[in-house]
């Protein structure tokens, strides 16, 4: 039995602790700032503090999940690091990259794994993709179109979307940040972007002081261009991968989990279904599970900080070249 601080019980965080109790953890701490709207009924019984160096030092967990808004999650997760804890820490490690050199560091110092929340990189599908990749199945990858639009306010019915986080620039919020997943899976799949380019708007009549629509363009040294296109608008909700190569194409749909794969030598699609009893929260299933043999020393994390400071580096520099009107080169 591993003892847990969960740092945030808005949805996250009460996903998390319901994986956690599914899976037989039960010795778990919350670090609660008062501010949730959510029903109390889940956490009763369960020890509470306010304040993360109290939590650290009067429990001692051996694990922190930070699930609290993405402009305070290195005020926990560093304190975190440094006291020795493994982390779970959600997506996007930050809302900048001021401090990331220091958890890095602190992680460094004192041994702590951490596993980033890009829970996509459990999906069955997403999986798939990456093997036919890998394998040569539709030749040389040329174009990628990823799409990820949601309808905000439709997240979270019970609370007013304009008081979440990804409604709010203070928090960390926006449509690149807080629908980042793409930018973590695209690198998986392909590697490293050369460079970047981006446009992005408040296009629609949601009550935000961010941006709800984006459209990303990125080059791949010595591979395919890829597109991007994120909002906080679309209904209904779709999410989908395309990946055109010189011998096929590859299809994946996000909502339904299903992948095409299209043989140009054959002709023909082949259609591959999610495993019976897959849904969303398998995903989350899955990546907690694996935490959890992270912090047995038993697997590697498999989205690693470095990945998630990558994810974070593109995103950033999506909101760069939008603001500046210039393509941006990524460092090698």
């Amino acid at each position: 039995m591993t003892r847990f601080l969960i740092c945030g019980l808005g949805s996250i965080g009460r996903r998390h602790l319901r994986n956690l109790r599914a899976l037989g953890q039960q010795d778990i701490v919350l670090l609660r700032t008062g501010l949730s709207t959510l029903p109390e009924d889940e956490l009763a019984g369960l020890p509470v503090e306010h304040e993360i160096e109290a939590a650290l030092g009067r429990w001692r967990p051996e694990a922190v999940i930070v699930a609290n808004p993405t402009a305070r999650h290195l005020a926990a997760a560093l304190p975190a690091a440094r006291a020795g804890c493994h982390l779970l820490l959600e997506k996007p490690v930050s809302h900048s990259l001021a401090g990331i050199d220091e958890l890095q560091a602190a992680a460094n110092e004192s041994g702590c794994r951490v596993l980033v929340g890009f829970q996509f990189r459990f999906h069955p599908g997403l999986q798939g993709v990456k093997r036919l990749l890998e394998q040569g199945a539709i030749g040389m990858p040329t174009a990628v179109r990823a799409h990820w639009g949601e309808y905000l306010p439709a997240w979270h019915p019970w609370e007013d979307y304009r008081r979440g986080y990804s409604a709010r620039s203070d928090l960390g919020g926006g449509v690149v940040l807080t629908l980042c997943h793409p930018f973590d899976y695209l690198r998986w799949l392909l590697g490293n972007p050369s460079s970047l380019w981006a446009h992005t708007a408040h296009a629609s009549d949601l009550e935000l002081d961010v941006e709800d629509t984006a459209e990303v363009g990125m080059a791949f040294a010595g591979g395919p261009l890829a597109s991007l296109h994120l909002d906080f608008v679309q209904r209904p909700p779709e999410h989908s991968l395309k990946i055109v190569g010189t011998q096929g194409t590859i299809q994946w749909d996000g909502l339904e989990g299903s992948l095409r794969v299209y043989a140009a030598r054959t002709e023909s699609w082949q259609t591959t279904s999610p495993p019976a009893g897959f849904e969303r929260n398998s995903l989350f299933v899955e990546e907690m599970r694996h935490f959890l043999q992270v912090i047995a020393g038993e697997a590697r994390p498999a989205c690693s900080l470095e990945d998630g400071v990558e994810a974070l580096r593109l995103a950033l520099a999506a909101l760069q070249s939008a603001s500046s009107g210039r393509a941006v080169e990524m460092e090698a």
